[in-house]
């Protein structure tokens, strides 16, 4: 068994902006339950400090080199689970609004990297592999691999890099390699982390790593594409005999309807269409819908931006509020699609409503009272809501790409299978297409829905299989 370092920029229960804070919240407990020895490294973000500062144990303080000054580290920690988080704290780095989308993110990273690095050496804690996710980790593998060569302990340590999302790469100039990475120029001139004329922490983490694994099969495939690739198609492609494809799951303790605590009525797939149609009312009360128990109730809980597919909804408004069918969608994102929506509840009131925000509570309730959930992503890494909404036994309706296609098993009329719906092209007609058709399954097929609604809830959406072949990768690692 492995002894691993995950290293990221967030993670539940302490700190989420996206799927990447469900991941490292999940995956490591998975793993630690097959017998490996997991421990996780993100930065002390304010919010953190504020909420579990009573609990933080403190380790130990030293300090890194940026913009040439010895800038101090304060480490600490805290068990949750079975695995021990450890938290590096710098206030002016970290305690901050926001997590990212700072003029300085690339010094903070840097920073948060180096600090990582040394900290190793700090507590004499050497894992077999450190597992490092997204950009804001990408120059683990490459400084310790260009920097650290010379000492045997970290010479040990093998590297897997997880990209999460393709999109957010992490570009900044070149001046940053000497003064806060530490790292000579020659790997500007040699092409190791030149990337558009600046250097990029995702290509270089694609480059240094061991392995470097992606969140779905089908997305593994994609990126090395052009249509995905994001201009680093070509590095990919260098890599792709090193690449997995490894579907995430969810925490299926905190999503289970069985036991579900923030919403009303709990169900099974034993009394799933029952209790689902209790949830449903009580949905439509809360949020001002007209309360119908026929009428087929349409979720959506996403951020609002392009990569998810809205501007299809955009181009088939008409369409849309002529479908027989209520409309809950509740998130945030760009002002175009937040307005559109605005004026869509306007227009139809007690049919359509737009939570604009994100609230835990109504999300669950959401997943839980609606029948269909949508997805029409442009493309999504893995996909963390179609996962919930299997379990939920809400249908969910994606475009098939990334994890949606792997995860999404589109209904089949004539051999009576399937999980949901989906459709391929990245084309409003085909979304609408489908939608009504899903209008009709669920209004005229009603033995269908049922089968289609108890796959769903059959369906595997826990860290069992990935954190499986998890294993199989970090023992491979070992091995070599």
């Amino acid at each position: 068994m492995a002894s691993i370092l995950m290293v990221a920029s967030e993670a539940l229960p302490f700190i989420k902006t996206g799927g990447l804070a469900d991941v490292v919240g999940s995956l490591p407990q998975a793993l630690s339950q097959k017998g490996h020895e997991v421990k996780v490294v993100i930065p002390l973000y304010r919010k953190i400090w504020e909420k579990y500062q009573s609990e933080l144990y403190f380790d130990c303080e030293y300090s890194v080199s940026i913009n040439y000054h010895e800038v101090p580290v304060r480490l600490y920690s805290k068990m949750e689970g079975d695995v021990c988080y450890f938290f590096i704290q710098h206030q002016g780095y970290f305690e901050r609004d926001t997590l990212y989308g700072y003029d300085d993110d690339g010094e903070r990273f840097a920073y948060f990297q180096k600090a990582v690095i040394e900290m190793l050496n700090q507590l004499n804690y050497w894992p077999n592999i450190i597992h490092c996710h997204d950009w804001q980790t990408g120059m683990i593998p490459c400084m310790v691999k260009e920097t650290h060569d010379s000492d045997p302990r970290y010479n040990a340590i093998r590297f897997v890099y997880t990209i999460h999302n393709l999109l957010f790469q992490g570009n900044f100039g070149p001046e940053m390699l000497d003064s806060c990475l530490g790292l000579p120029y020659y790997l500007m001139e040699n092409g190791n982390v030149k990337f558009d004329g600046g250097i990029s922490f995702m290509k270089s983490g694609i480059l240094y790593a061991d392995k470097v694994t992606t969140v779905s099969p089908t997305y593994s495939q994609e990126i090395l594409t052009p249509q995905y690739g994001e201009h680093l198609e070509a590095v990919l492609n260098m890599r792709k005999y090193d690449l997995w494809g490894i579907v995430n799951g969810i925490d299926t303790k905190s999503w289970n309807p069985k036991t579900d605590p923030l919403i009303e009525y709990n169900y099974d797939k034993i009394n799933v269409r029952v209790q689902k149609v209790k949830n449903k009312l009580a949905l439509q009360k809360e949020l001002g819908l007209t309360q119908d128990e026929d009428v087929m109730l349409v979720g959506c809980v996403s951020r609002l931006t392009w990569q998810k597919g809205f501007y299809l909804l955009m181009e088939q408004l008409d369409a849309l509020c002529a479908a027989p069918i209520q409309l809950v969608i509740l998130g945030t994102g760009e002002a175009p699609i937040e307005n559109k929506f605005r004026d869509l509840e306007n227009g139809n009131k007690g049919k359509i409503v737009f939570y604009n925000g994100y609230n835990e509570e109504i999300a669950h309730r959401v997943y839980a009272a609606s029948d269909l959930f949508l997805m029409p992503s442009l493309f999504e890494p893995c996909g963390i809501s179609q996962l919930i909404s299997l379990r939920y036994g809400t249908l969910p309706l994606v475009r098939e790409t990334g994890g949606l296609k792997d995860t999404v098993d589109a209904y089949n009329e004539y051999e009576k299978s399937g999980n949901g719906f989906s459709f391929e092209k990245y084309d409003s007609n085909d979304l609408i297409n489908v939608l009504y058709y899903a209008c009709d399954v669920y209004y005229n097929r009603k033995d269908d829905w049922q089968m289609l609604q108890t796959n769903a809830m059959n369906t595997d959406v826990s860290w069992e299989n990935s954190a499986n072949t998890y294993s199989l990768l970090y023992n491979e690692l070992m091995n070599q």
